[in-house]
């Protein structure tokens, strides 16, 4: 019988700044191995959570742990690897210099060969980091968060600036880790992401958890179908139609959600019989992310 301490456990956690409350009355209890995202628009809270948990930020009430120890203490630094949404690194250094000098502060690390090939970082591995490209950074900076070999790996907002194979790449990485029995803590704005990635999804808005499940989970949380189309149809009138909870205009398109699609579409169909380019389709994670957001700001 496993009796570790739970990865990170939360309870009533709050954060404010001034009179801005960034973390409203939080509870996590993270346990075990697996991707665990936390997803949310500017400013839902996520980045001030991570900065609590690695000791960086001072929590204003309520109690926090890391594998049992206080964040930002010795013992939760040497199990813990990071990249934070705004990171820099000394410019002079090459990523070779970087990874070599990050090995050295953890007690088991990987070597640093092992950690340029897992990374895929040979082609530039001897290069300066300020002669590096916005995306090869992101690169390195993820490998300066793997190479001590951590239990827990929190990723803020990790693939921002990079083209898709390099996304891909780190997402392969990432759930080999997982599969290692490792747990990482990620953050993104890539609903994709979160999608592929995650065991577990928390979603946060204004400060608090709305929702906390797996992909799957969540999804079964929005009812109906989603409508795409082009129609003159306006959005007032689509809005009265039977069956239709949500409308949204997405550039040319139009998508509605609806909880009785047929009747919805024979409405449609009388009011606009040049109505295009249709298509129907369970929600997706972003569906549900957009309507438990507005859910709980209105």
């Amino acid at each position: 019988m496993d009796h570790s301490p739970p990865i990170l456990i939360a309870k009533d956690l709050t954060k404010s700044y001034g009179k801005v409350a960034a973390i409203k009355g939080v509870n996590i209890n993270l346990q075990g191995a697996g991707v665990f995202a936390i997803l949310g628009q500017n400013g839902a809270g996520k980045t001030s959570l991570i900065k609590c948990a690695l000791g960086l930020e001072k929590m204003s009430s309520g109690s926090l742990q890391i594998m049992g120890y206080q964040p930002g203490s010795l013992q939760a630094k040497r199990q813990i690897g990071v990249i934070l949404q705004d990171s820099d690194l000394p410019d002079l250094l090459t990523v070779r210099e970087q990874i070599t000098l990050f090995a050295s502060y953890y007690p088991k690390p990987f070597s640093v060969n092992q950690t340029i090939e897992m990374c895929e970082l040979q082609a530039f591995a001897d290069k300066r980091y300020k002669n590096l490209s916005g995306g090869q950074k992101r690169r390195a900076q993820f490998a300066l968060a793997i190479v001590g070999n951590p239990q827990l790996i929190f990723l803020d907002e990790p693939t921002t600036g990079l083209d898709i194979e390099a996304r891909r790449n780190l997402w392969a990485i990432i759930r080999q880790f997982a599969n290692q029995g490792k747990t990482i803590v990620l953050t993104t704005h890539y609903l994709e992401e979160a999608e592929n990635l995650a065991d577990r999804i928390m979603i946060m808005n204004s400060g608090v958890i709305v929702a906390d499940a797996s992909p799957n989970d969540i999804k079964k949380q929005t009812t109906g179908s989603v409508i795409r189309c082009e129609t003159q149809i306006s959005k007032d009138v689509l809005q009265n139609i039977a069956g239709v909870s949500s409308v949204m205009n997405t550039g040319r398109y139009t998508e509605i959600r609806s909880d009785n699609v047929n009747q919805s579409l024979s409405e449609m169909l009388q009011l606009d019989p040049l109505l295009s380019d249709l298509t129907v389709a369970q929600p997706k994670l972003e569906d549900v992310f957009s309507t438990l957001s507005q859910g709980e700001q209105s």
